[in-house]
């Protein structure tokens, strides 16, 4: 006892300084508190918000890992088996893909749009689906050599300036990935869903299940995928050759999604495409397009079910 008085007496600053560094610890602690608090807040605060794009009800994202998949011909077969299907309803097709957009060739359509009184670009008609792309605005023989912040510029114009008519439908085809345009769109509209498209190749099924789960964790609805070019049918006696094993239906029954359609690696396909007349318009009642169809009306009814 009389060790410890002395030591209180003759040692103030050692006791003074501890009990400092305690009251210190603490006052750290809470500011650290209070700062991390501070900091969620203001990220909260600085996401942008989700706002629906005026005129427009549904919007249903065609995605893809990997390029060369087929997402774009998907896109825009799906918009016009949309049409097709329900010739009631308003179905629109955005081309989101400002370095590669395929809209304007697949859909045969290159004049620039007319601008509306209120200063918005109107989309382009063709085979009964509106229709808006960078392609629209720039050459076609142009490379489009932006940074970031001028892609995002110009993906602000085209989800905010223009003046779509009362769509039902909006299909947004997407560029391959999980950057940027695909962060935007998610962070800046309310998606009703994507579609991912792949084919059979472990290279594009593991990219593809990155891209579901970046969708996942965003809580975006997944409709289902898409396996394109799994098969091939023989021309003389349309016998389906089957060309890989079945890693999609591994990967989907691993997300716990379905496979919607399966594609076929078909010349028509292609031809009908690059003419700039997708097979469900130049060959209506082809197995090819029946297909589409039937991936159309599995998309309206995921749709229809994530309004209930």
């Amino acid at each position: 006892m009389y060790f410890m008085a002395m030591n209180r007496k003759f040692f103030p600053y050692i006791f003074s300084k501890s009990k400092r560094k305690k009251v210190d610890i603490r006052f750290n602690h809470e500011k650290s508190g209070n700062l991390e608090n501070r900091q969620a807040q203001l990220m909260a605060r600085g996401l942008p918000k989700q706002k629906p794009i005026i005129g427009v009800k549904h919007i249903i994202l065609v995605a893809s890992g990997k390029g060369g998949v087929g997402k774009s011909t998907t896109a825009v077969n799906l918009s016009a088996a949309m049409k097709s299907v329900k010739p009631n309803k308003v179905v629109g097709l955005l081309d989101a893909d400002v370095y590669g957009p395929s809209v304007p060739l697949m859909m045969n359509l290159h004049e620039s749009p007319l601008i509306s009184k209120d200063n918005k670009m109107i989309p382009l008609v063709n085979y009964g689906v509106q229709c808006m792309s960078m392609g629209f605005l720039v050459d076609e023989k142009s490379p489009v050599m932006w940074r970031g912040l001028m892609v995002m510029s110009a993906l602000e114009k085209l989800l905010r300036q223009v003046a779509w008519n009362a769509v039902d439908y909006l299909v947004v085809d997407t560029p391959p990935g999980t950057g940027d345009t695909h962060l935007s769109l998610i962070q800046n509209l309310p998606l009703a869903g994507v579609v991912l498209v792949t084919t059979p190749q472990a290279a594009a099924l593991e990219v593809t299940r990155r891209g579901a789960i970046m969708f996942q964790k965003l809580k975006v609805p997944i409709a289902g995928i898409v396996q394109n070019m799994s098969t091939v049918v023989c021309p003389n006696c349309h016998h389906s050759l089957a060309l890989y094993g079945s890693g999609t239906e591994i990967l989907a029954s691993e997300l716990g999604i379905d496979v919607l359609q399966d594609i076929p690696l078909d010349k028509a396909i292609t031809e009908t495409t690059d003419s700039g007349k997708p097979i469900v318009i130049a060959e209506p009642n082809s197995s090819q397009a029946v297909a589409y169809k039937n991936l159309a009306e599995k998309v309206m009814g995921f749709l229809e079910k994530q309004e209930q």
